[in-house]
């Protein structure tokens, strides 16, 4: 058995594949209108987003959980100003702010945030 993919249901593609763009995931268009797109990561592992509408056309009893997410997709940098910079881009790109960049005691500049969707995202570089 081996961890092939991970997925994340979002509400609209296109913004999620404009959003995630920032972050040098690179999404392919959907031009069935399947609601679906997936791009390989290094390694082999797959991260899926799917539509709302797709999840509930073959699961109706689907419903978006409330609160803080549980998981969340951590991007690592070279630099603390690199964190900085992105953080700051994706909040111009439709991101949430959750937590903003400082230095964590465990040595690393560290911030937190949630994608258009409500998804985290963790920005880190080492100090």
């Amino acid at each position: 058995m081996a961890l092939d993919a991970i997925g994340i249901i979002v509400e609209d593609l296109e913004r999620t594949r404009r959003f995630y763009r920032h972050l040098g995931v690179e999404l392919p268009d959907d031009p069935e209108g399947h609601g679906h797109a997936e791009v390989e990561l290094a390694g082999g592992l797959r991260l899926m987003f799917d539509t709302v509408e797709t999840i509930t056309s073959f699961d109706s009893s689907w419903s978006r959980g409330t609160g803080s997410p549980t998981a969340s997709l951590a991007f690592s940098f070279e630099t603390s100003a690199e964190v900085d910079a992105k953080f700051q881009e994706l909040l111009e790109a439709g991101g949430q702010e959750h937590l903003a960049p400082w230095d964590a005691f465990w040595g690393m500049r560290y911030a937190v945030l949630r994608d258009p969707d409500g998804n985290g995202i963790d920005l880190y570089a080492r100090l």
